[in-house]
């Protein structure tokens, strides 16, 4: 047969078991101390009795007259029976100062010897003693009968140990089942709480409990991505690294409100709302984010799991691919164009007009290759060049001419290694789409890109001004226009507003500033201006490259 052995009990089986077994050490350790000492007190209350009555019968004036008489036992045999009943003793035995019996439960003993101590009541004292004598083990009182100074006889009252102890059983018997009656309270008291605890804790013992609070350790801190607890007051109940590394915020923020961590309004907003959020996107001063929050409902509202996502690299990507996908609609549109371009000329030369065939396929490349020299002339850093090359193909394929200033001027090698390309096509990318989309229908559709170095020596700084010929911004929106989901077009299908609120984020990260104003012909221009700070060598050589600039008139 094979023996199985049970595995360890739950965490509120051992609590029920450990409370029962407490319980029942305190009722037996109280049953023992009751025993003891109710024994005790019916020892000295059997032994009060015996001497009262051992008194009031050595008093009695008729005891004294029958000692006096030729036969003793006639009178006061009776007199002891009836004595014995009305005080419940078990016996009571009147005796001559030899010790011989005048009366005794057992009439046999009449006559008899007594049995115990009587030298003290000789000498006229009354005491006490527990001895066995032909009743068994009892408690005894022995006092004198007195005429006068002279002792003419003893009385002995006693209670047997035995009924003694019945007594004390008898009391025992009822404690023990009070008693038992307050395990059992107690045992269902204690059951009823442990089911409920069984509950709460799924029938985990304390092992099973200890092994998840490790693997939910554990896995807070392996896990990337941001996990926030609110509690039903929307303060921090827990935060993973991941978390406060995605919300920017430091030291002990368990127990403080969500209102209380400085987060943008939105976020702090969506965070707020009792409603779930899936799948939001939310900017902080350097991140992108993604959240989604599910409230923990049981009845009642108990707190919001909230989870978050860094893709602000992912968005960045999305903007590049967003750039490329227009470049290539642009490049598809150009090759369409110069397809037609070379009908054209094919045409013209099978016509036999070969020199007006050159003459407008000249003309053609005089006006490609004008447009690229004046992009590269006022702006030869090349990310830029590439950019505002592709942007200006893409806008006039939507009816909107894009124009360089004249005063942009920003050398190849000027930027510093800490703007990288990517964030400068993000600005400038995002403020001509939505030049170019705030452009597009007005009357001379056009938007105007200015990029060059201003400031002193010690703080050059880079400007980027973007300007366009369409409705412009109400003064009243200069704000909000830069908060995320602010948009005056229509939602597509990747939703509106979140241009402009990248925009002021990549120039906060470098410490720069993002303003809005109204442009000179109308509509509304934009304007960046970033520090360009580095330390050592880095920061001597983009000094020495803005002074030049300066001197060869590129200052505006």
């Amino acid at each position: 047969m094979r023996l199985s052995v049970p595995g360890p009990r739950s965490l509120a089986g051992q609590l029920f078991a450990m409370q029962a077994v407490l319980i029942a050490v305190v009722v037996a350790g109280y049953a023992l101390f009751s025993y003891v000492s109710d024994r005790s007190q019916a020892e000295e209350a059997a032994t009060r009795q015996a001497r009262a009555v051992a008194r009031s019968v050595a008093d009695s004036p008729s005891v004294l007259a029958a000692t006096r008489t030729a036969d003793p036992s006639a009178e006061l045999q009776p007199y002891a029976l009836k004595v014995m009943r009305d005080t419940e003793v078990d016996f009571v035995t009147i005796m001559d100062p030899r010790g011989i019996r005048w009366t005794h439960p057992d009439p046999d003993q009449i006559g008899q010897t007594f049995q115990g101590h009587t030298e003290k009541a000789l000498r006229g004292q009354t005491f006490t003693e527990t001895y066995t004598g032909t009743l068994g083990p009892s408690v005894r009182a022995v006092t004198p009968i007195q005429d006068g100074p002279r002792v003419v006889g003893m009385v002995s009252a006693g209670i047997r140990v035995e009924e003694i102890t019945q007594r004390v059983q008898d009391q025992l018997t009822a404690l023990l089942g009070v008693a038992a009656g307050a395990l059992v309270l107690g045992a269902v008291g204690t059951y009823v709480i442990n089911a409920r605890l069984r509950r709460h804790t799924h029938g985990m013992n304390a092992a099973e409990l200890s092994r998840m609070h490790d693997y939910h350790q554990a896995a807070l801190h392996a896990v990337r991505e941001g996990l926030l607890m609110l509690d039903g007051q929307y303060r921090v109940a827990l935060i993973n690294d991941g978390g406060r590394e995605l919300l920017g915020v430091a030291g002990d923020v368990v127990g403080r409100s969500v209102a209380e961590l400085g987060l943008p309004a939105p976020l702090t907003g969506a965070l707020l709302a009792s409603e779930p959020r899936v799948d939001e996107v939310h900017l902080t001063a350097s991140r992108v984010l993604v959240i989604n929050t599910s409230p923990v409902s049981g009845g009642e509202r108990r707190g919001t799991v909230v989870t978050l996502r860094d893709v602000t690299e992912l968005q960045s990507l999305m903007g590049e691919l967003d750039s490329e996908r227009g470049f290539t609609q642009a490049l598809r549109s150009q090759a369409h164009e110069a397809a037609n371009r070379l009908h054209t000329v094919v045409s013209l030369i099978e016509l036999g007009r070969a020199e007006e065939a050159v003459e407008f396929a000249t003309a053609e490349l005089e006006l490609a290759q004008a447009l690229t020299d004046q992009v590269v002339a006022a702006v030869s850093e090349p990310v830029l060049a590439a950019l505002l090359l592709g942007k200006t193909a893409q806008a006039n394929e939507r009816g909107v001419e894009l124009m360089v200033s004249e005063d942009s001027s920003l050398d190849d090698g000027l930027l510093p290694e800490t703007l990288p390309a990517r964030d400068l096509v993000t600005i400038l990318g995002n403020l001509i789409d939505n030049a170019v989309d705030a452009a597009q229908g007005s009357v001379g559709a056009r938007v105007t890109v200015a990029a060059y170095t201003q400031g002193c020596d010690d703080a050059p700084e880079l400007v980027l001004r973007v300007s366009d010929t369409g409705p412009g911004v109400d003064p009243e929106h200069a704000e909000a226009v830069f908060q995320r989901g602010f948009s005056t077009k229509p939602a597509g299908p990747g939703g509106r507003g979140l241009g402009l609120a990248l925009v002021r984020q990549t120039s906060q990260r470098h410490g720069g500033s993002l303003t809005v104003a109204e442009a000179d012909g109308g509509g509304a221009e934009f304007e960046v201006r970033l520090p360009l700070r580095e330390s050592g060598t880095a920061a001597e050589d983009v000094t020495s490259q803005v002074a030049a600039a300066r001197g060869a008139g590129g200052d505006a």
